[in-house]
């Protein structure tokens, strides 16, 4: 077990935040002090992975949250969703989930389709399912409305669509970057694809701070404590739970 002043890694993490905090900050300086001792004929490489390592470890005691910024308020959304009525345990797919793995662990029975094998534009999966998610997709489609109509031909009656996507937020082509819709702008789309407006919920959320943040600011992670109260002028995200009649 590692230790620093004889306090234990584990020690450490049970200790009230501020004393996380002191133990981190300590810790840090501490490999930084050992690393200036490493024999200089020694590559950069092992230094450069120690001080890393010390930073992920620092960040992990006082409960940094590496997540972006924008997202917190959708993934809580989307996990208590998932969590609620057992429906993550029901058949799950996603549409090109990317190096998102975090629905794949939650969910027991889940597949994903991906592109370009799978696209949602002009493809459809053989079967319908129980809940389909289209997290951080739409935006990067060329004919939305097609895509909008193919979710909901994949869903099952009775079943649900989880639809996430951003609005205030910077071009980012992977490897297209098409749209962008404000929650009453999604809840349409999502109305013309099929769904009953009725059984349709849309959210956003965002704030002054997020934005600037994210339009040439230094640090997009969440982090520690950042404001997350919603400015409805100003939603960093948008998000959609859609129900087809069954």
């Amino acid at each position: 077990m590692s230790s620093f002043g004889g306090t234990s890694l584990f020690e450490a993490q049970i200790l009230p935040r501020p004393g996380r905090i002191l133990f981190a900050f300590a810790m840090f300086k501490g490999a930084r002090r050992r690393l200036k001792e490493i024999d200089l004929t020694m590559t950069e490489s092992l230094p450069g992975a120690l001080k890393r390592r010390s930073k992920q470890v620092a960040k992990r005691l006082i409960g940094y949250d590496s997540r972006n910024w924008l997202r917190i308020r959708q993934i809580e959304a989307f996990t208590a969703f998932l969590e609620a009525d057992g429906r993550k345990s029901s058949d799950v797919v996603e549409i090109s989930p990317g190096w998102n793995r975090h629905w794949k662990t939650m969910c027991s029975n889940y597949t994903s389709v991906d592109f370009p094998d799978f696209d949602i534009c002009k493809d459809r999966t053989d079967r319908q399912y129980s809940v389909v998610i289209a997290d951080q997709v739409l935006e990067h489609v060329q004919r939305p409305f097609a895509a909008a109509q193919n979710i909901h031909a994949m869903t099952r009656p009775g079943g649900w669509a989880m639809v996430a996507t951003p609005f205030l937020f910077r071009v980012h082509a992977r490897p297209h970057d098409y749209n962008r819709w404000t929650p009453a702008g999604l809840k349409q789309l999502l109305v013309e694809g099929g769904f009953p407006e009725s059984g349709i919920e849309v959210f956003g959320w965002g704030n002054r701070a997020c934005a600037k943040a994210h339009i040439g600011g230094p640090v997009r992670a969440y982090g520690l404590w950042r404001d997350l109260s919603n400015d409805e002028e100003y939603p960093l995200m948008v998000w959609a739970f859609a129900r087809k009649p069954g």
